[in-house]
């Protein structure tokens, strides 16, 4: 079991919680990103810098996640295409993506992205707030929880 991070947009009070559940729980996480990211000099922490690009951040991490793993994304689209590897998603606000809700997501992107490209203003996500923060943690715990009780299991 891997954590691994779109690293690009995700809030950096995000990725302090996951260093720390990291170094808690020595569990590997990998932050992937386009662009130099400082992170802690620590064993079960990595960085991974991939080229600019379009999605090149979104692909290298479809093409090394594996079942059982994490994505923290907050990318409907790669959300979609771990979850059909066998991964699962959270984005940084503590929303967990499904099976039974990716589809409506995407189709909920899709038209979005139509109205904006027409010229109507959508506004942006609102900030990330105390609440939010403590609805990541929470489903993080539970994946963490999760995972280390099937790993048990499998023992």
């Amino acid at each position: 079991m891997k954590i691994w991070v779109d690293a690009d947009a995700c809030p950096n009070v995000i990725k302090e919680i996951l260093f720390r559940a990291s170094e808690r729980t020595r569990v590997p996480l990998t932050l992937v990103a386009n662009h130099q990211l400082s992170v802690p000099p620590a064993a079960w922490i990595n960085f991974m810098r991939v080229s600019s690009g379009f999605d090149v951040a979104d692909n290298e991490i479809v093409r090394r996640v594996d079942v059982g793993d994490l994505v923290i994304t907050s990318d409907i689209p790669l959300a979609a295409e771990v979850l059909e590897k066998g991964a699962e998603a959270i984005n940084p606000r503590g929303e967990r993506y499904s099976r039974d809700t990716i589809r409506m997501k995407l189709n909920m992107r899709d038209f979005m992205d139509t109205l904006r490209s027409s010229g109507v203003q959508t506004g942006g996500p609102a900030a990330l707030g105390a609440t939010e923060k403590q609805a990541f943690a929470n489903q993080l715990d539970r994946f963490l929880a999760r995972a280390q009780k099937a790993q048990q299991a499998e023992k």
